[in-house]
Parts: structure tokens; sequence; C-alpha cells
């Protein structure tokens, strides 16, 4: 890892251990955007080693502190969801590109990461998608369980069909060979069908 890309992750890591909230790992209350960026980093690590130093970036800082948008201040229905992931990214985004700035990246650095935390290119940008992929793995890996328990089987069925049309084939190949609890494995076969 180079010296500034390590001087990148200490400060968005600083930056997500503020977080407020707190998910448990190993026993332990870790700041939940600052366990989500590392996860984050240890899914691509594992999906794309060979992954280049601008998506390395962009997945360490996905949810860059994220709880300074709370989803309690939009419409609860889906125009306000999708109102705040889009606010929320471009949070992300200039958040980042301050941070890059500071530890010394360039301007195309900078645009390409943005791009990625905002997104573009997803299907046609190969990073974007591989992006995309880690945000699904890393959502299925650690985060489905407890998202489940909130919602009927119906409506995660659904979710899982949107979330498997956004990842690529290797994706899928990687999502395939998760090790899943029992009731996410039925209703992805579910959504599969």
């Amino acid at each position: 890892m180079s010296d500034r890309l390590q001087k990148a992750f200490e400060a968005f890591d600083n930056e997500n251990s503020k977080d407020p909230n707190s998910d448990m790992s190993a026993g332990k209350a870790v700041p939940k955007e600052l366990l989500y960026a590392r996860r984050m980093t240890e899914m691509l690590d594992k999906f794309a080693p060979d992954a280049s130093e601008p998506l390395k970036l962009a997945a360490r800082c996905q949810h860059l502190e994220r709880w300074m948008i709370p989803r309690e201040e939009y419409p609860m229905n889906r125009p306000g969801y999708l109102s705040w992931r889009n606010d929320l990214k471009k949070y992300h985004a200039d958040r980042a590109g301050n941070i890059l700035l500071d530890v010394g990246y360039g301007d195309k650095t900078i645009r390409h990461v943005q791009d990625l935390v905002m997104k573009k290119g997803i299907k046609t940008d190969p990073e974007a998608q591989t992006l995309e992929d880690v945000i699904c793995l890393v959502f299925l890996t650690w985060y489905f369980d407890e998202f489940a328990e909130k919602h009927s089987d119906e409506k995660l069925v659904r979710i899982l069909r949107k979330t498997w049309h956004k990842m690529s084939e290797k994706g899928h190949h990687a999502a395939k060979s998760l090790t899943l609890s029992e009731r996410a494995r039925q209703l992805l076969s579910q959504a599969l069908e």
C-alpha cells in the first residue's frame, strides 16, 4: 500500500470513527461506518485483489460520515428513500474529494473516485461494476440477516432480485459461494427462480 493510500485510509477511518452508531464485531462495539468501510476493503481485496488505487479509495469511503444525513429527515416512502440516497452519494463524494486533496491526490484521481462513489457508469465502467459487486457482497455477507428481520419475505425477494440485477456474472459467482444463513439462502433461491 502506498503512503498516500495509507494516509487516505487513515483519514477516512478517522472521520468514520466519529460515528455515534455502532455495530458489534468480534464481541466489541465498533463505530458503524468504520466497520462498514473496513468490510468494504476486506471484500474488495478478496473479490478484486488487483484493484486500482482509485477503486480501493472508493470502496473505503463509500459510506463516509453516512450518519450526517439521517434517513429520518426524508419522507418514509420510495421517493424519499431515493432522494436520501442521492444526497448521500453527493455528500460522500464531496467529503472524499476534500480528504483526498488534503492527502495529496490530483484532480484526475479525485474525480475518478468521486464518479465511483456516485455510481456513475455501472454496467459500462468495469471499476464501477466491481464496486457495485462489492457493495452487494458486503450487504449479503454482513447486513442482510439484520435487514431481513424488519421486512416480509415478499419484499426481501424483490430486493434480492434488484440486488442480483445490479451484479455482474463474477459477482453472481462470488455471491453463490458466500456462507449465508438458511433464511437468506432460501430467499435468494426464491429470488433467482
